[in-house]
């Protein structure tokens, strides 16, 4: 019955876009700041090995003053930034990845200025995350959208605006892409 609940109260993918120039977007995602301000919630890379990060943060980990920042800002997992040069050294040489996924998050901080913008009814912290996977099968790459929900509702309005601002800023930063 959990998972049945987990289902409706998750909408798993909303829209599709195929990348059309993926030379041209693995240069913006890997050596720009493009897609730094994104929270990372996991990346699997498979070259020669298969390599796993899971970008939730380990408090016991940090001191108290990185402690204090995320506290601010309820940062749970890593910034692109700060996992993208680890990315970059796995996916660079002669051979193109055989696969590769990376989910992020949009921050709390961004989620909820959209939130109360929209004039939707939700309240913050109905919504878990608003997510941007990109997919990469060897010779495609495709990028999705999803939200998740704490709660159910049948209302999608939200879903819609999430959708519409990340096309919004794949056209502003010229990123090539076919919708599916």
């Amino acid at each position: 019955m959990t998972e049945l609940l987990l289902h409706f109260k998750r909408r798993i993918c909303m829209i599709a876009l195929q990348i059309t120039d993926l030379k041209d977007f693995m240069n913006r995602l890997l050596k720009s700041d493009l897609f730094d301000p994104f929270w990372v919630v996991e990346v699997s890379i498979t070259t020669y090995n298969t390599f796993l990060i899971d970008g939730s943060l380990h408090r016991d980990f940090l001191d108290s003053s990185a402690l204090e920042i995320l506290d601010k800002t309820k940062r749970t997992h890593s910034l692109w930034r700060e996992v993208k040069p680890f990315c970059l050294s796995i996916i660079r040489g002669k051979h193109t990845p055989l696969h590769f996924k990376i989910v992020f998050q949009l921050s709390r901080e961004n989620t909820n200025r959209m939130l109360s913008d929209s004039g939707i009814s939700l309240a913050p912290e109905d919504i878990s995350g608003l997510y941007l996977n990109f997919l990469f099968n060897g010779s495609q790459l495709t990028a999705t959208t999803g939200t998740s929900y704490r709660i159910f509702t049948m209302d999608k309005t939200f879903d819609t605006i999430w959708d519409k601002m990340l096309i919004h800023y794949f056209k502003k930063h010229n990123i090539s892409y076919e919708q599916l």
